[in-house]
């Protein structure tokens, strides 16, 4: 997922924020800035990210972050008065799930 938000995102910004590590897991503060490319509007996203380490590498990376205050930001008018709702924020789950899954394929290695 890092590697495809990272290719397609022509303004992304990124900060990162308050970091914590005790050996094994740790955790992160970050803010993302970019246009969603599918509206043209404009996303600040605030993410909390977790991880658990093993063998000095990161072993499980999960991300949160207010699904309805993104979809306010990135699809307007439907976001705020729909954006809250499971039936919306599953399809936009299952529309990051399909663009990630293209872009994978799209990007594997030749064998």
């Amino acid at each position: 997922m890092w590697r495809m938000l990272c290719e397609r995102g022509t303004d992304l910004r990124i900060e990162l924020g308050a970091v914590t590590q005790d050996g094994q897991s740790g955790g992160a503060v970050w803010e993302a800035w970019y246009t969603f490319s599918a509206t043209g509007r404009p996303v600040h996203n605030v993410i909390e990210a977790s991880f658990t380490f093993e063998s000095g590498l990161i072993r499980h990376h999960l991300d949160r972050f207010d699904l309805y205050a993104w979809a306010r930001q990135a699809l307007g008018l439907k976001g705020l008065l729909l954006g809250w709702s499971p039936p919306l924020q599953n399809a936009i789950r299952a529309q990051a799930r399909r663009s990630l899954d293209r872009f994978l394929q799209g990007s594997a290695p030749a064998r």
